[in-house]
């Protein structure tokens, strides 16, 4: 009857494990950002005509059709560095997730213990020794942490958090990383025009300079208009370096980010002789997309999800920690080995609750409560950033394409200056110094034009950034 008793005592206790669970339930705070509807509503930058409102692709580098970026990006995703680590980090926190949900689950214990021993006759009073005997302890024991007051449940819950946020930063990195990628290879291929463009001025310079001395030497031009002209040689020959290094360090960043040491990449893999540039709308969606689809907002929900879970982890240490327990074996000598008085068992809850250091539980509580304000004010600075960052990236973009437009409308002109300068020229109209003054014109106008279309390329993968795509799997 008493066994039943027990028995009845300790089932109770494990119904009542799971219907307290003390601390705050998590739900997104109603103070945050992404509560306001303005955080949802359209961009205000879309309203420019270089965008539309479609939701943006989950591979935005294919909007390109450009075979040699989707595959370096493909190898990056893959063989990336960053990523690794990232993905280190997750399986981390998934370990740590399988560790704290095993206190959910009772713990069993086996023991073997036989020996072999004399005990004092003078202590049991025999005048003489006793004998050598044999002796054993065996037993199974089965014990389990009642969570009656939800403090497991809330580690798994903070711990479940964690990996989702772990989770959440392997997209952040494959985002940056498609991003990166992308922006390495626009910069290579649109050094390769930098560089043909300045390698023209360079040319029609050079035949300015061999004019200009021709003309001193015959008693028509000054040693002034010849150091004047060697000097506007040499400041386009300054030009040439600085995109040469640009268009190796571009080969480079690449192999970095794909995995792979300098010498290891093709530098013949780039055929390209301009940056990779969209020329049609570009799908931005809305700002509830935004929210959906960025991993770092993602990433900083799920921290405050664990944030919150550890008030209530904090809080369980106010109240007993009950452990259920239940043990069989048997203890006696080893050739009388499972006699019947030799067997034992016992069952029976152990209550452990430290009342004198409930200040220290408080001041726990306390800092859970502390992190998780500031987890939210992260996860609002997030948002309000990613908001930021994707209108500044639409304004820029779009500023960037009025530019391009009037350097390309200046480039158009100076063209057709040229163009005239030498039917002009072949008539005996004007000499050869306006036809080379004009085709310097024209090599000025094609290289703002063409460091504008890098530009436009690199707002363009800025943008894509911005926007948050390219961490969905295939």
């Amino acid at each position: 009857m008493n066994s039943l008793k027990i028995l009845g005592s300790a089932a109770l206790l494990a119904s009542l494990a799971a219907c307290s669970t003390v601390g705050p339930d998590y739900k997104v705070p109603e103070q945050a950002v992404v509560k306001r509807p303005e955080a949802a509503a359209p961009f205000l930058g879309a309203e420019e005509a270089a965008y539309k409102p479609e939701p943006l692709p989950a591979h935005w580098w294919r909007l390109y059709d450009d075979p040699v970026l989707d595959k370096l990006i493909e190898q990056a995703l893959k063989a990336n560095a960053d990523l690794r680590v990232a993905a280190a980090n997750l399986a981390r926190t998934r370990a740590v997730l399988s560790e704290v949900k095993e206190g959910e689950k009772p713990v069993v214990s086996v023991s073997a213990a036989p020996g072999v021993g004399r005990s004092s006759g003078a202590a049991k009073g025999s005048p003489t020794a006793l004998h050598d005997m044999w002796t054993y302890d065996a037993g199974v024991s089965v014990s389990y942490q009642a969570d009656m007051f939800g403090k497991i449940a809330r580690a798994v819950e903070a711990a479940s958090a964690d990996t989702q946020a772990a989770q959440a930063g392997v997209d952040v990195v494959r985002v940056t990383v498609a991003a990166d990628t992308a922006r390495a290879y626009a910069d290579a291929c649109s050094a390769v025009r930098q560089i043909a463009v300045a390698q023209q001025s360079v040319d029609l310079q050079q035949k300015f300079v061999a004019l200009t001395d021709e003309r001193t030497r015959a008693g028509r031009g000054t040693a002034i208009d010849d150091s004047r002209a060697r000097s506007q040689l040499a400041q386009l020959q300054a030009a040439l370096p600085p995109l040469q290094a640009q268009h190796r360090t571009a080969y480079y960043r690449l192999a970095a980010l794909t995995g792979q040491t300098p010498n290891e990449m093709n530098l013949h893999l780039l055929q390209c002789e301009a940056a990779p540039r969209l020329t049609t709308q570009i799908p931005v969606g809305d700002g509830a997309a935004l929210l959906r689809r960025r991993p770092d907002i993602r990433q900083a929900e799920r921290n405050l999800a664990g944030a919150t879970a550890r008030i209530g982890v904090a809080t369980a240490d106010l109240y007993p920690s009950i452990s259920l327990g239940a043990s069989i074996g048997s203890t006696g000598l080893l050739d009388h080995f499972g006699a019947g008085n030799a067997f034992r068992w016992s069952l029976g809850p152990l209550i452990s609750w430290t009342l004198p250091d409930t200040g220290s539980a408080h001041s726990r509580i306390a800092q859970a409560e502390a992190g998780t304000d500031g987890a939210l004010a992260r996860f609002d600075g997030v948002v309000l950033n990613a908001l930021k960052e994707v209108e500044s990236a639409m304004t820029v973009y779009a500023r960037e394409l009025d530019r391009n437009a009037a350097l390309k409308t200046a480039r158009d002109q100076s063209a057709l200056a040229s163009e005239q300068s030498h039917r002009l020229y072949q008539y005996g109209r004007i000499d050869f110094l306006s036809v080379l003054d004009a085709d310097r014109t024209l090599a000025a106008t094609d290289a703002a034009w063409a460091a504008s279309d890098a530009a436009l390329a690199s707002d363009q993968i800025a943008l894509f950034l911005a926007l948050g795509g390219g961490w969905e799997q295939q």
